[in-house]
């Protein structure tokens, strides 16, 4: 009898000491699982903090490269640059329908730019300035049409149409000491009603699809570069006079 309640005490014992022993490898694997949760928690806010940190710093890039590109761009535009700067450019930059301004000025709807001119630039009255850009818009061709090498223009209720060809491109230097490119295009074949050259000039120095431009038309190339005092303007056909004098002004 003794002996088998020894035998029944010793069996108890070892059962519970075997719970006892599971409880604990339980515990400590459950404590394993939530560092291991814990350190993956903390690994992927790091990974996040890392991609936070790595997209502020392309965004503060692109915008600081995004700015210093519009700052070269009104450089150029107001006509300072390196000459290796200057690029070729084809008749395709100036592709499209267009309008001369000049009739513009001359029923007044320009008024409004030459008023926001002496108010904001200071040299010139308004009527001055309207006197100075009447000699400078004026022309007789109120529309060009450019598509691929042929340019047409339309004269006197007459239009005249000719295919012009690259003839390079002229860096000149004006008085004031800013500098512009002419873009120069020679008539391949010659024509009575249409000029031999056509030399364009728009702010710009390398290839670039054109918002407006300034043209000189003539038979001379040496002659159309010493002038500087007519310079016929054109803008898209699909502008009126209003969004064409509110562009004049944002630049």
């Amino acid at each position: 009898m003794r002996i088998s309640f020894i035998k029944w005490f010793s069996i108890v014992t070892i059962s519970s000491l075997l719970v006892l022993a599971g409880c604990q490898n339980s515990g400590s694997s459950k404590e394993d699982n939530e560092k291991s949760s814990s350190g993956n928690t903390s690994k992927q806010q790091e990974q996040t903090t890392d991609n936070t940190n790595e997209h502020d710093h392309n965004h503060d890039h692109d915008h600081d490269h995004s700015h210093a590109l519009d700052e070269e761009t009104k450089q150029i535009y107001e006509g300072y640059f390196e000459d290796s700067q200057v690029k070729d450019r084809s008749l395709s930059d100036w592709e499209g329908d267009w309008q001369s301004v000049y009739p513009y000025l001359q029923d007044g709807t320009l008024d409004e730019v030459f008023v926001y001119k002496a108010e904001n630039e200071g040299d010139k009255t308004a009527e001055a300035y309207k006197k100075y850009y009447n000699k400078g818009y004026q022309t007789d061709v109120d529309r060009i049409l450019i598509q691929g090498d042929m340019v047409t223009f339309f004269k006197n209720g007459d239009k005249y149409t000719g295919e012009y060809t690259y003839d390079g491109y002229e860096i000149l230097t004006y008085d004031a000491g800013n500098r512009g490119v002419r873009y120069i295009f020679k008539l391949v074949e010659e024509t009575e009603e249409l000029p031999q050259y056509i030399q364009f000039s728009d702010h710009s120095i390398y290839p670039n699809e054109a918002g407006h431009y300034h043209l000189y038309c003539g038979d001379s190339r040496e002659d159309l570069l010493e002038e500087v005092n007519n310079w016929p303007t054109y803008y898209p056909s699909e502008m009126d006079g209003h969004d064409i004098a509110h562009e004049m002004m944002a630049h």
